[in-house]
């Protein structure tokens, strides 16, 4: 009855570990096709900082085109209903009063179009030349 109990902990620590160790190479796998522009924007999500915008704001738009198809990756919040009129709840409770904002880890806003080198300065990611 021992072995039988023994035998059947060792094969669940040994499929245990290949299911997390796979599960780490098909992280490394899905990084490795991100570009810089990717890997910065998913940085600055990781790093606590937000984009609040609004989707007629064209300062918003021109924030947005600075990280080009990496823009997917960016930690946006849209603040605007969808009548363009008035402003989401969760954007009235962080404070959002124009756009862009960007608000960061250390609870700091700035406002207005942001460059890529200030919010990598603020946040500590690394940006690409």
């Amino acid at each position: 009855m021992t072995s039988k109990i023994n035998n059947f902990i060792i094969t669940v620590v040994i499929l245990a570990i290949f299911i997390v160790g796979g599960y780490f190479l098909w992280q490394d796998q899905q990084n490795v096709n991100l570009t810089d522009m990717d890997k910065f924007a998913k940085c600055l999500k990781y790093r606590g900082a937000v984009f609040y915008g609004a989707f007629w704001c064209a300062h918003c738009s021109s924030q947005k085109s600075m990280f080009g198809d990496s823009k997917k990756f960016i930690p946006y919040v849209e603040c605007s209903t969808l009548d363009g009129q008035k402003q989401t709840q969760k954007c009235k409770d962080e404070g959002v009063t124009s756009y862009p904002t960007w608000k960061f880890a250390d609870n700091s806003k700035q406002t207005g179009e942001i460059s890529l080198q200030n919010l990598a300065e603020k946040t500590g990611c690394e940006l690409s030349q």
